[in-house]
């Protein structure tokens, strides 16, 4: 049975204090479901304190991006081996990676390697923008970043991976508009795919997929309840700890409307 999977990515917003403050918000308003789990990504910064102040009964931690190399004269970079002790997962190749900070296919695909190497689960991000969307390419980005993003996993690692479908033409950060749930559907059946053709049956039902884009307390149980779709990946509404906790009991609620997606 899987989990509903919801990932709050708050980007590079809230210092320490701030952060602490909202995970005691959190922690008081979003219950333990064994049937969600429920990720928070915060600043490098803050990812040490947390990692003491959390219930990890009730949140895991991921960080928002890490170098892929395991040590050496890297000034200012933090590796995967750093981070085993601190989170469960990291988020890879996410958009605003690609498109602020150039990050190639390649690069991806050695931080995807990296954070399995490393005993963390990647959150590996692939979508397409407006432009390659309107020039009909959106499958064909997807196909490349999908594929080259597993490219060194073995058929043991790819069932230690998530893989988020971020509609870029979606986000709010860049002007997007609200993905229809049916856009979605056929986005992440098609990745589903992709992963059947390489990796088998089984790891293609097993792999989590989540959907990355216009994900509010409004929209988030139209997405929750497409086949294909085991979660989220949460940006500016994971900072208001009402907003967040209002996807997350979507999620419950989803779970617990089908039973056979899940617990209690």
């Amino acid at each position: 049975m899987k989990k509903k999977l919801i990932i709050g990515n708050w980007k590079m917003h809230l210092n320490t204090h701030d952060a602490s403050v909202l995970v005691h918000r959190l922690h008081i308003t979003i219950p333990v479901h064994r049937s969600v789990e429920v990720v928070l990504a915060p600043s490098m910064l803050s990812l040490q304190p947390l990692s003491l102040e959390i219930d990890r009964r009730q949140f895991k931690l991921a960080a928002q991006n890490a170098y892929y190399k395991d040590e050496g004269a890297f000034t200012g970079e933090v590796s995967y081996d750093m981070l085993r002790d601190l989170v469960h997962y990291a988020i890879v190749g996410h958009s605003e990676r690609r498109i602020y900070f150039n990050e190639t296919l390649e690069v991806v695909r050695e931080k995807t390697a990296a954070a399995v190497r490393n005993g963390i689960v990647p959150i590996v991000c692939v979508g397409d923008t407006s432009q390659e969307r309107s020039e009909g390419e959106s499958k064909r980005v997807v196909h490349d970043q999908v594929t080259t993003a597993v490219q060194n996993l073995t058929s043991e690692d790819i069932s230690n991976i998530v893989i988020a479908y971020e509609p870029v033409w979606a986000i709010t950060t860049f002007d997007g508009v609200v993905a229809k749930p049916s856009d979605i559907q056929d986005m992440l059946a098609y990745i589903r795919s992709i992963i059947l053709d390489l990796y088998g049956a089984q790891a293609a039902e097993d792999m989590l997929l989540l959907n990355g884009g216009s994900v509010n307390p409004d929209t988030a149980a139209g997405y929750f309840s497409l086949p294909d779709c085991d979660g989220a990946i949460v940006g500016g509404a994971s900072l208001n700890y009402k907003s967040f906790a209002a996807i997350v009991a979507a999620a419950y609620q989803v779970q617990h409307e089908n039973p056979d997606n899940g617990g209690q």
